[in-house]
């Protein structure tokens, strides 16, 4: 018996996606249980499995207040491998439901190693939560020094100084006084 080849997620047409973008921009516009079933429906035209179906729909239930619920959604899409921009969402936001349900330690291990993927313009959601979370285990230092660190660079000027402060607040007993 051969081992089966595994399955490539594909990336949704344009006009799929286009409806889902409407979608999200109206979620207000609904009621709770109404937004999730139009997710539900439009998610229903993709595979069974599909890791964007799973994503959506897990991102609905999170907006909707039930982190509960949408982390198995947002672990399932990871599984199926949601692609594109949508798996480090799918992280991020996974990661933050974590935090809210009481596992904050799972949170950390989950966004340090995102940090380690690579970099894009979600780097600072993943920095902010990351701090959420390290602030909830305990290392205030360290979720200051993330913060600060992913403040930086938007910062008009200081940007080299907060850098060295972010690091710096991190490791205890350095000199706290980088040159500017």
């Amino acid at each position: 018996m051969t081992a089966a080849a595994p399955r490539t997620a594909a990336a949704p047409g344009a006009d799929w996606e286009r409806r889902n973008v409407a979608l999200w921009a109206a979620v207000e516009d609904f009621a709770e249980e109404d937004f999730r079933a139009a997710i539900d429906a439009q998610a229903g035209e993709l595979p069974e499995g599909d890791g964007t179906a799973l994503f959506e729909r897990a991102a609905a239930w999170d907006s909707t207040g039930h982190s509960d619920l949408a982390v198995p959604l947002y672990q399932a899409a990871l599984d199926a491998g949601v692609p594109g921009e949508r798996r480090r969402r799918a992280v991020i936001q996974m990661a933050s439901s974590l935090r809210n349900l009481g596992r904050p330690e799972e949170s950390v291990a989950l966004l340090t190693a995102e940090r380690e993927q690579g970099h894009d313009h979600l780097d600072d959601a993943v920095a902010a939560v990351l701090a959420l979370a390290l602030t909830d285990v305990g290392r205030a230092r360290e979720a200051v020094s993330v913060a600060v660190g992913a403040l930086a660079p938007h910062l008009p000027r200081y940007q080299r100084s907060m850098a060295n402060y972010a690091r710096l607040i991190a490791e205890p007993g350095q000199e706290q006084s980088p040159s500017s």
